[in-house]
């Protein structure tokens, strides 16, 4: 029960504040893995290479290696408790510690690790799991495809909708349209669809006849529709609400707006639901808060709440129909993990939780409270902007100090990890936030006092920060 000691972790724990610099339990986590300061030898020893990192700058000495989470808290190797408030990436929702999701991986590894869900195999908790998903999911007699993270959800989507349109006699339309701001993972597909320009550069062109579009706006869908030709157009993609963008919640209207334009040109509607699914907005996907069915849509992150790697598609009844009736044709897609048994379990243990425990309707009643603690950072002099929705926030940093301190998303980071705040940059110019369910109103208090001091801080001129690679300026998170 929420607010309740439980074996569960932070929601009912006594102790909800993270510590303050200097305040460990067990030392710094600041020595490296051998306990020394000396970065070269250490950057000798590394090995790991990280994502999204400039590893030239990356050394032992500056990991933060993360040990184990308590509900929206998690613990470095040098025993210090951080408030985590991204959720990993976007997908902790029940938080961390859940007995019952290992307990479910242990009992099914036990019995069936995994098998190959090829041609005519299958098992038991991916027959069950995509029962539940289509039953959850808005999206009428659905049917659903199961794939290892929401990067490969978002190419496995790409290609069943040009494979669609190929095997019902219309192989010319071929172009997907994404949307500026987008993030959709960084597999090719993915990547080529995305509207943030410093993930795909260097690359050279990954997947031909993919267009971008305004994000807010149905009159530029319309052109760009017009301008390619709607013979020519195969799908639009999106995101409910846009994510590692900056969190942009659409203007009023939009998404059925959008979807009346994909109907009348006879264009695929794919919802990209990586970070809205499973209830991060209050719904148990973003489609219902906005009121619209797409044609496909894509999920993972809060699906198995990151315990296990796991994503899919939902399909709708148009574009099942010809892989599923008549004599058929194969989708010749897959991956060695679709379906994997132990992952699907984890899937189908966190689903448990959040039904039993209501948190989906637990976001919707706890916004209010959240938005109230996120919007006060507004007249901070260094913030730009604030936009929450469901629970999803973002903190715009000022343009005119970022133009004079391009590296100053990044410092504010960094202080706000020395306050015992663990957040991130989008795209350089705003601060994320996506905690937990379980969050409770103090815990967003003391994120939200965390960052206002971290702010104080890169205002101030005198970070107490060490100096990492975040402080760079050079790298950009998805």
């Amino acid at each position: 029960m929420l607010g309740q000691p439980s074996e569960h972790g932070a929601a009912g724990r006594e102790s909800t504040v993270p510590n303050r610099v200097g305040e460990n339990d067990k030392g710094s986590s600041n020595q490296g893995a051998s306990g020394q300061g000396d970065g070269r030898r250490d950057r000798e020893k590394q090995r790991f290479w990280h994502g999204f990192a400039n590893m030239a700058n990356v050394t032992s000495a500056d990991e933060v290696v993360i040990v184990r989470g308590e509900g929206c808290e998690v613990f470095d190797r040098g025993g210090r408790r951080y408030l985590d408030a991204t959720a990993g990436l976007w997908y902790c929702n029940v938080g961390y510690g859940r007995q019952e999701i290992a307990k479910a991986v242990e009992r099914q590894m036990r019995e069936l690790p995994a098998y190959s869900t090829f041609g005519l195999y299958a098992n038991e908790p991916a027959l069950e799991l995509c029962e539940r998903v289509s039953r959850l999911a808005p999206v009428t007699d659905a049917r659903v495809f199961l794939t290892c993270n929401g990067s490969d959800a978002v190419d496995t989507a790409a290609k069943m909708a040009r494979r669609y349109w190929n095997q019902v006699g219309k192989p010319d339309k071929q172009v997907i349209i994404g949307r500026d701001l987008a993030y959709h993972g960084m597999d090719a597909y993915g990547t080529s669809l995305a509207g943030i320009s410093a993930n795909a550069q260097g690359y050279g062109p990954l997947v031909p006849g993919v267009a971008q579009v305004a994000h807010d706006s149905v009159e530029a869908l319309a052109d760009e529709i017009e301008r390619q030709g709607p013979e020519n157009v195969a799908a639009f993609i999106g995101e409910p609400v846009i994510g590692a963008g900056g969190v942009y919640p659409p203007p009023d209207n939009y998404w059925r707006g959008v979807a009346e334009l994909c109907r009348e040109n006879d264009v695929l509607l794919i919802a990209d639901e990586v970070i809205t699914g499973f209830g991060r907005l209050g719904r148990w996907f973003g489609c219902e808060r906005y009121g619209f069915e797409p044609d496909l849509l894509v999920f993972a992150k809060g699906v198995t709440s990151g315990y296990v790697p796991l994503g899919g598609v939902v399909v709708g009844p148009r574009v099942q129909e010809p892989f599923w009736s008549g004599s058929g044709v194969a989708f010749k897609h897959g991956y060695t993990y679709s379906g994997h048994a132990a992952a699907c379990a984890a899937a189908l243990a966190n689903l448990d939780i959040i039904e039993s425990e209501e948190l989906v309707d637990r976001v919707s009643a706890f916004e209010p409270q959240w938005a109230e603690s996120i919007f006060s950072l507004a007249d901070h002099p260094l913030v730009e902007e604030v936009r929450v929705v469901g629970l999803l926030g973002a903190v715009d940093v000022s343009n005119e100090e970022l133009e004079a301190r391009p590296g100053l998303v990044e410092e504010v980071v960094a202080n706000a990890r020395e306050e015992g705040i663990l957040t991130r940059s989008l795209r350089g110019a705003a601060i994320h936030l996506s905690p937990a369910f379980v969050i409770t109103k103090e815990q967003a208090d003391a994120l939200v006092a965390g960052l206002s001091r971290a702010l104080d801080g890169a205002q101030e001129g005198a970070s107490p920060a060490p100096a990492t690679p975040e402080r760079s300026g050079d790298d950009r998170l998805e």
